[in-house]
């Protein structure tokens, strides 16, 4: 069996017409089409719905679950993180997309790599973003895919490889925070009274240092600083980390922005992934989209999107609405 999710968003099918037989033939790998698709699958179930007969025993033993217990068909990892956080009850926080729709609301899966998942009822075509792919993450309802290929792996590059990176680790090992924790207390102390966000103004990034996925979609894209003199401490750690931040933010921006003039309604901002339990990148995320950014209580919101598609499997949930 193969997930809907995988086959339509990286392999070309569509849920209303299936393979497109002449691409394969187009990109020389028409052996796939024979045999009614057999060597790469031709039973494709929607995330959610169950896989065979459940758990075989020696899975089972290996795993050390019950055998026979349901297997959901699954969803790309960001998709399953779009999905556990997207649909978050917001009752009671005055956010603009209470009793809204949720194809107001977009999730942005953020770690190594950002995605930025947005819905919608009819298909949007978005220049540089991914989609509209029918019913891959949100049964019944269109996904786009935004993302940016470096972002977690960015700000730790820029980082450790700055020359007071020796200094950054010892000081925060030694009032025993992590290096981003020690980063950010140390913007708020050299910023006096201004906002922190202001730091930055002689220095600026442009954060393609691994190409620009969306919307841009240019792989030969490189990365720059503009601003640098000739500080090498601490001080300059600081604000060249707030720098990148702030980058991949205008990034988000960038792909927002875009997704809105081909017809998105977009009006608060979902988070998950690991970047999302840094502060600062959460904040400049706000500051510069002017957007509100929901953070969900439970935090491995990938592991949430995979428990939905699980219950749905058992039959403890109808649906994964």
């Amino acid at each position: 069996s193969r997930s809907l999710c995988t086959v339509v968003c990286k392999w070309t099918y569509t849920s209303d017409g299936g393979w497109d037989d002449s691409f394969w033939k187009m990109i020389g790998l028409e052996d796939l089409v024979m045999d009614k698709y057999e060597k790469i699958g031709n039973h494709v179930l929607s995330p959610g719905e169950p896989v065979g007969k459940g758990l075989k025993p020696e899975a089972a033993k290996d795993l050390g679950l019950p055998e026979g217990i349901a297997v959901a068909a699954s969803l790309i990892d960001a998709h399953a993180g779009g999905l556990g956080v997207i649909g978050a009850d917001v009752k009671g926080h005055n956010l603009p997309c209470e009793n809204q729709p949720i194809t107001s609301r977009v999730a942005v899966i953020c770690g190594t790599s950002s995605c930025h998942m947005g819905v919608s009822e009819t298909p949007i075509f978005v220049p540089g973003v991914w989609g509209p792919y029918f019913s891959a993450m949100v049964p019944g309802l269109w996904l786009n895919e935004g993302g940016q290929s470096a972002t977690g792996k960015l700000i730790d590059h820029v980082v450790r490889g700055h020359v007071a990176f020796p200094e950054l680790q010892s000081k925060a090992a030694a009032s025993a925070r992590s290096i981003y924790t020690y980063l950010n207390s140390h913007l708020d102390l050299i910023k006096k009274s201004l906002p922190v966000g202001f730091l930055t103004v002689d220095l600026h990034v442009w954060p393609d240092f691994h190409g620009n996925r969306s919307p841009l979609t240019d792989l030969t894209l490189k990365g720059m600083v503009v601003g640098l003199t000739l500080s090498r401490g601490l001080d300059e750690l600081a604000l060249i980390y707030l720098a990148t931040i702030q980058a991949i933010a205008l990034g988000t921006r960038h792909i927002l922005e875009t997704m809105e003039a081909a017809g998105h309604r977009i009006n608060t901002l979902f988070l998950c992934g690991g970047l999302s339990k840094n502060p600062l990148f959460v904040q400049m995320h706000a500051d510069i989209t002017g957007k509100p950014v929901v953070l969900s209580k439970e935090v491995e919101s990938v592991l949430v999107g995979a428990a939905i598609l699980g219950a749905c499997a058992s039959g403890d949930c109808a649906s994964i609405q």
